[in-house]
């Protein structure tokens, strides 16, 4: 009861399944070739059923190919040709992401997916129970919409990250002012007990000092909050662009991430773990840390982990049973970490107001003069 594609390492696997079942065989004209396939006779869950119920369900594996999450988002090649196509059906797509590929073919012969992105670019099948979504797939599928959406994700990966402008990294050096924003990160840092220099020195990473700053995934602010979790913390997303809202939602983040983190005894050490979920997510740098532990590392320290955090770019790791999150983009997220603490380090020089200080002053407006330019990064 269901069709599938040629697929490179998954042939003898799909033909021992297709044993296992008795039906009437025919052949089916697919957009990479004519295939031999089995053909149920009876009526099934179809294309009109999908359309009506409103939902599409995918199931494939994690990978950069095929499917992932980047700060919120969803990518992966396979994906977004997916997405495409269930835009064309009007409805939304549900994915269903398998533990490996035998867990994926066998899904998929049980019948309780509707199509399957195999780990090869285009190679996109469609339970032949479901005949008319099968025709749909055929003659809606183009085998150049793999460029179009490879061209699609590596843009928003790249030059289109952050709508942002760029003030400078120190508002004013000798007169000790980071940015307009320093009394807020002054009272707010206390509730997590950072230095408020490290919360401006990760604000300026996020946003660079841009209150209006907004990301490809819709992250919006000077600390670059995501509508989502602005609901989960009970922020109003129309105060996202608001910069004491918004940084005492950060902040507000940042404690939950600190209290998730607690095995993390050193202060220092959860800090890293800290900003690394910020930007990673916590699953991640989890999977990434079970890694290192299983390896005899350190999982606690974050120069021992960080390495990890790497490796889930690579299929050994991010395929490995131990990793429940999957493939992500490590190299951003120890950078991330990296520039922080940096940058910290070259705003310690700047002194902290006498701790009597109380309350929440107004910054000033910024100045059109400190923009240096609009840049999309």
């Amino acid at each position: 009861m269901r069709k599938w594609y040629k697929y490179v390492g998954f042939g003898a696997v799909l033909l021992s399944l297709a044993s296992c079942f008795e039906k009437k065989h025919e052949p089916i004209v697919a957009p990479w070739g004519v295939i031999d396939d089995t053909v149920s006779v009876s009526d099934e869950f179809d294309l009109h059923d999908i359309q009506t119920s409103g939902e599409l369900i995918m199931a494939t594996v994690s990978g950069p190919h095929t499917y992932y999450e980047y700060h919120g988002k969803s990518l992966g090649t396979q994906f977004l040709i997916c997405q495409r196509f269930a835009d064309s059906l009007g409805v939304r797509l549900r994915v269903e992401v398998c533990r490996d590929s035998m867990e994926l073919v066998k899904r998929f012969a049980d019948g309780e997916v509707d199509i399957v992105a195999w780990p090869t670019p285009g190679h996109i099948s469609a339970d032949t129970a479901k005949n008319d979504l099968a025709k749909e797939l055929q003659g809606w599928y183009r085998p150049e919409l793999i460029a179009a959406v490879q061209k699609e994700e590596n843009d928003l990966l790249t030059v289109r990250k952050v709508h942002r402008r760029i003030f400078s990294p120190m508002l004013d050096a000798k007169g000790g002012i980071i940015s307009h924003y320093d009394s807020y990160f002054m009272t707010y840092a206390r509730d997590i007990r950072w230095d408020w220099r490290l919360l401006a020195a990760q604000c300026y990473q996020e946003s660079t000092f841009d209150p209006r700053a907004v990301s490809f995934v819709g992250a919006k602010g000077l600390m670059q909050i995501m509508p989502g979790t602005a609901d989960h913390l009970g922020v109003p997303r129309s105060q996202l662009y608001e910069p004491e809202a918004n940084i005492r939602a950060a902040v507000k983040y940042i404690g939950q991430l600190q209290n998730t983190f607690s095995d993390v005894r050193d202060q220092y050490e959860r800090t890293n773990f800290v900003l690394a979920s910020y930007n990673g997510g916590a699953h991640h740098i989890r999977d990434a840390m079970n890694l290192a532990k299983r390896d005899g590392r350190n999982p606690h320290r974050w120069s021992e982990v960080a390495p990890y955090v790497l490796k889930l770019s690579q299929p050994r790791y991010y395929n490995d049973p131990i990793v429940k999150y999957g493939y992500m983009r490590g190299s951003e997220t120890v950078d991330y970490v990296q520039r922080i603490r940096q940058r910290h380090a070259g705003y310690q020089g700047v002194k902290t107001p006498h701790m009597g200080f109380h309350g929440v002053g107004k910054p000033r407006k910024a100045e059109q003069r400190k923009t240096k330019y609009d840049i999309k990064n």
